[in-house]
């Protein structure tokens, strides 16, 4: 599995107990999904897989103009396709090995999604206060996605308000119900890799609730705002 990416900071220290997904690069889509499946109790689908024609790689969609190439829902009833067993998992990717792995939200957990500048910064926060984090994603187009309790798409605004935010001037969304993360190590086209800032191990089965983590990450979406 993804290593915690180089040049930050391992806020979750190592586990070795039973429910850590283990480091492994040469791990196969197939085997990746079925392990997010069983070992975190993650539902998992497929999404869009990238191929290569007359030397170009493209998405699978077959639009040129696709915002994010094998990396969104190849179908528009993805939802009710996701799964947490991870047999059906890997009956699903054998059909399609190279399909994404995406992570319907709102179910086991919620992502709050920051800006990549942002999120180093409230990680850096996070490890100064000793705060217990769940995982955390880094995508090809500088966003981090903080894994939390479902429900935060719920609590956000409020909170923000709470903080003297005015929640529509920071750079901060909710991805809850009806939405989805790329897992990890789903490709997005030419641009890279979905990876780990904090990685999913037995030390953060157990997810922070959306009010644990608002105010370092609040705090920073509104520096870099005023910076932008």
């Amino acid at each position: 599995m993804e290593e915690t990416i180089a040049g930050t900071s391992d806020v979750n220290p190592p586990a070795t107990a039973a429910g850590q997904i283990p480091q492994q690069r040469g791990d196969s889509l197939l085997d990746t999904a079925v392990r997010y499946a069983e070992e975190r109790h993650w539902d998992v689908f497929p999404g869009t897989w990238l191929e290569i024609g007359d030397g170009v790689q493209r998405c699978s969609c077959g639009s040129p103009q696709c915002p994010a190439p094998g990396a969104h829902p190849a179908r528009p009833d993805w939802a009710t396709q996701a799964t947490g067993s991870a047999t059906v998992a890997r009956r699903l990717w054998s059909k399609q090995p190279n399909a994404s792995i995406l992570l319907p939200t709102g179910r086991t957990f919620d992502a709050i999604d920051v800006p990549e500048t942002a999120g180093f910064l409230a990680l850096a926060r996070m490890e100064r206060m000793e705060l217990t984090l769940g995982p955390v994603t880094c995508t090809p187009d500088r966003r981090m996605q903080f894994f939390v309790l479902p429900g935060a798409t719920a609590k956000i605004p409020d909170l923000v308000r709470k903080l003297g935010w005015p929640p529509a001037s920071l750079d901060l969304l909710t991805l809850g119900e009806g939405q989805y993360v790329a897992a990890p190590p789903t490709r997005f086209g030419s641009r890279g890799a979905a990876q780990w800032a904090c990685r999913p191990t037995a030390a953060n089965r157990w997810l922070p609730d959306a009010e644990e983590l608002i105010s370092p990450l609040a705090y920073a979406c509104g520096r870099e705002g005023r910076r932008g």
